[in-house]
């Protein structure tokens, strides 16, 4: 028994670094192609980046795996933001109303101190407000209020939030599965 417990652990601790390593690679040749990262961050696998010069991610932030960040019209990400698994982020999409299916959107904000739940979506030209809480399998199609909880489809107020943030999403105060 002792023996599958090493041989399990030692499996899980490749796999991890395996992961890791091919993370900081693509994060490398995105860096190369204009992606603007802050510092401390924590990028899950899995991530896809659309136009990467136009993305803006601040300091001590979370993107969770699978998430889409589209940059084709602008994304900024703010500091201590948790984006979380599943996440898409548009900044364009098609006119439903054009005879030729024309493209619209615009720039997407994401302020400090915001907390993207699972499977959320957020759709072109918005701003996430400081604080706010988008909650799982929310679709985000109006600008948000500061320090309030959104949830449903579409969006609406389902709460409020806590305005004394003052936390650093460091290491310390992350979940990780390994």
């Amino acid at each position: 028994m002792k023996n599958w417990l090493i041989s399990l652990r030692f499996f899980l601790i490749i796999r991890y670094y395996q992961i890791s390593l091919l993370i900081g690679l693509e994060t490398f040749f995105l860096v190369l192609q204009g992606l603007s990262l802050g510092k401390n961050l924590t990028i899950y696998s899995g991530f896809e980046i659309r136009t990467p010069k136009n993305i803006f991610i601040g300091d001590n932030t979370i993107i969770g795996h699978n998430v889409v960040l589209d940059g084709r019209n602008s994304l900024e990400i703010g500091n201590n933001v948790n984006i979380s698994g599943q996440v898409i982020i548009w900044t364009m999409q098609h006119d439903y109303n054009s005879s030729n299916f024309d493209k619209i959107g615009g720039k997407v904000v994401v302020k400090d101190y915001c907390w993207i739940s699972a499977w959320a979506i957020i759709l072109p030209d918005i701003l996430i407000e400081e604080g706010t809480v988008v909650a799982a399998n929310a679709i985000i199609t109006k600008n948000t209020q500061k320090y309030k909880v959104f949830g449903e489809v579409p969006a609406k107020i389902i709460g409020e939030r806590n305005k004394n943030l003052t936390y650093k999403l460091t290491k310390k105060n992350r979940i990780h599965f390994v």
